[in-house]
């Protein structure tokens, strides 16, 4: 947490009890440095924090399962999680979808290569504005 109180972050959050995830500024800089185009993977909280943190500078993507219990089934299918993690990721996730709205785009998980397609598509609009 001290990196946390001395401000280090871009965002973090507790996601979980007694875990927590965030990104340093430092890697930012790091990243930009060299001239590169950064790319977040961050929990819905980050997101709406790296958004507001950016402004119009920052496109941000919400991908979404076409439904709770296609990500149930998904989640299940690996049988890496157990019934306590499944439970409180779908439950997260509920609460999640709900936010969709404020993010830029929406891109729909229904099928893999057309979600992978209109991600690109929407990055590619994004820096060629």
């Amino acid at each position: 947490m001290l990196r946390a109180n001395n401000n280090e972050f871009l965002e973090w959050e507790e996601v979980y009890a007694g875990t927590c995830y965030g990104t340093l500024k430092s890697e930012i800089n790091r990243i930009w440095d060299k001239g590169n185009i950064i790319v977040f993977d961050v929990d819905v909280n980050g997101g709406r924090n790296i958004k507001r943190f950016f402004g119009s500078d920052a496109l941000s993507i919400f991908v979404m399962p076409p439904s709770i219990e296609v990500l149930e089934q998904r989640l299940r299918s690996r049988g890496t999680d157990s019934e306590e993690a499944i439970a409180k990721r779908l439950g997260r996730s509920a609460e999640e979808l709900k936010q969709a709205s404020q993010f830029d785009v929406t891109i729909v998980n229904d099928e893999l290569q057309r979600a992978v397609a209109d991600t690109r598509k929407a990055i590619e609009l994004f820096l060629n504005a």
